[in-house]
């Protein structure tokens, strides 16, 4: 879509071509007309991230469209930026549903836990019971007795989770978000606040089989999945797949039963 000059201050007069012209955009993106006519030229050399990061804001691009402006102007990708939103689509939420008996949950990028499905509800958590800043899965590891009792080595996937929260939230640009929570953590719990200090990272989730100790179910074991969320830099879904007949039975006869 052009861009409309009245918009932004400039003269209505005939224009050859709709939209802003080069002075303008350079204007509107503090670059001198002559800097900005090279970079369309190709010359000049490789513009800086904060130059390309100005013609972005000036011509009100799309996260898409920026991302794509970086990588003609730099052959890579801008850096990211966090964005929280709060909501997910009825889209989304429908592949949820779909996804039954598996249960599966969409996560920010600081592991609230926005969305999920009835399978989650049985087998993980009622998320709808709980307020929504509560809602996070860092909190309920660290926090919650339940979430010792159901890990047979509890210790491991803490540490494992807390590496790959790390990841996930830089990775986002969430890097300030995050630090709320963290510091809420390291007052509540001292095993937080040990681990935190180590550093650790957590590159990849691997596809072991995972067991847990449900308090209903019994044991169950299952494989998990991580998508990333297309369009939403902000979100992660994330599906637990039982591992066994067995297992998806349980669950089901659970779902079935409420």
């Amino acid at each position: 879509m052009k861009l409309d000059p009245t918009a932004f201050g400039f003269s209505p007069e005939r224009r050859r071509t709709p939209g802003l012209r080069r002075e303008e955009v350079a204007q509107r993106a503090n670059i001198s007309a002559t800097w900005y006519t090279w970079l369309e030229q190709g010359r000049g050399g490789a513009p800086s991230a904060d130059v390309l990061d100005r013609i972005a804001r000036a011509l009100m691009l799309t996260d898409i469209e920026r991302e794509h402006l970086f990588l003609l102007g730099l052959g890579r990708p801008p850096e990211a930026r966090y964005q929280k939103n709060g909501a997910i689509t009825p889209r989304l939420q429908r592949v949820l549903d779909a996804l039954d008996p598996s249960p599966a949950i969409i996560r920010t990028a600081t592991w609230d836990v926005l969305a999920w499905n009835r399978a989650a509800t049985v087998l993980l958590m009622d998320y709808g019971s709980l307020p929504p800043d509560q809602r996070n899965i860092l909190r309920f590891l660290f926090l919650d007795p339940r979430a010792r009792t159901a890990q047979y080595d509890w210790e491991s996937v803490a540490r494992f989770a807390l590496g790959a929260f790390r990841l996930d939230a830089v990775r986002a640009g969430a890097a300030v978000e995050m630090g709320p929570l963290v510091e809420e953590l390291c007052r509540q719990s001292p095993e937080f606040k040990e681990m935190w200090r180590d550093n650790e990272v957590s590159g990849t989730y691997g596809e072991a089989i995972k067991h847990i100790r449900h308090p209903v179910l019994g044991p169950i074991a299952f494989e998990f999945s991580v998508f990333a969320v297309d369009g939403r830099t902000d979100l992660t879904m994330v599906v637990y797949n039982p591992a066994t007949r067995e297992d998806s039975g349980k669950i089901r006869a659970a779902m079935e039963s409420r």
